[in-house]
C-alpha cells in the first residue's frame, strides 16, 4: 500500500514535469539506503541515465517557461511525461525499502499502467489550461505558471517518498486545481467568443 501511493505521487509528480520526480528517485536511490531499486530498474541511478536526465530536466525548465514555446514542449511532453510516469511508478513500486509485499515486482505491467494513467491525466489538465493562460496574461502567466509547477512536482515527488500517507491530500488538491483551472479557462474562453447582437442575428425581410 505504502509503495502504491509513493507510485501514484511519483507519477503525478510526471504529469507536471517528467524529469523532476525521476531525478529525485535517481539520486536518492544512488546516495541514500531510503529507496534500494530493483535490478531490472537499477539503470535508473545510474551516472548516465542521471546525467542525461539533469539535461533534460534544463532543458524542460527553460522550455516550459516561454510563452508559444511552451504549448510545442506540451505536445511532444504528451508521450514523454505518461512515459514516465509508467516508469517511475513501476519502479517504486517494487522497491524493496518500500513496501514487504512482491506482488507489485512480480507484476510490473500494473505500476506501468496505473503510472500512465495518473500522469496522463495531470499532463492533460496542465496542457489544457496552459494556452488559455497564456493568452489571458499575454504571455506573462507562462513562467510564473510554469514555476509553481515545478514546485508542485518537486514537493509531491518528495511527499511520495517520504510522507507517502499525506500522497492522497496531495492528490486531492492537485485535482481541485486542475479543475478550478479548468472551470476558470471555461470562464475565460466564453468571455471571450463573440456575442451577436439579437437585433442582427437574422436578415431583415
Amino acid at each position: 500500500m505504502i509503495a502504491a501511493l509513493t507510485g501514484m505521487g511519483l507519477s503525478a509528480a510526471a504529469g507536471l514535469n517528467a524529469y523532476i520526480p525521476f531525478m529525485i528517485v535517481a539520486l536518492i536511490a544512488r546516495f541514500t539506503d531510503v529507496i534500494t531499486l530493483p535490478s531490472s530498474f537499477q539503470w535508473i541511478e545510474s551516472p548516465w541515465a542521471i546525467g542525461v536526465g539533469a539535461i533534460l530536466l534544463l532543458t524542460e525548465l527553460v522550455l516550459d517557461k516561454i510563452p508559444a514555446v511552451d504549448t510545442v514542449n506540451d505536445a511532444i511532453q504528451t508521450f514523454i511525461r505518461p512515459s514516465m510516469g509508467g516508469l517511475i511508478f513501476a519502479a517504486t513500486t517494487a522497491a524493496e525499502d518500500l513496501d514487504k509485499s512482491t506482488w507489485m515486482g512480480d507484476n510490473p505491467w500494473v505500476g506501468v499502467v496505473l503510472g500512465i494513467v495518473v500522469s496522463g491525466l495531470v499532463h492533460t489538465g496542465k496542457m489544457a489550461a496552459r494556452p488559455a493562460i497564456n493568452a489571458g496574461t499575454l504571455g506573462a502567466g507562462a513562467p510564473v505558471v510554469s514555476t509553481a509547477e515545478d514546485g508542485a512536482s518537486l514537493g509531491l515527488s518528495l511527499v511520495a517518498i517520504f510522507i507517502p500517507v499525506l500522497v492522497i491530500v496531495a492528490l486531492v488538491a492537485l485535482a481541485w486545481l486542475l479543475i478550478w483551472l479548468w472551470l476558470k479557462v471555461r470562464r475565460w474562453r466564453r468571455r471571450r467568443e463573440p456575442r451577436v447582437r439579437p437585433d442582427t442575428a437574422y436578415p431583415r425581410a
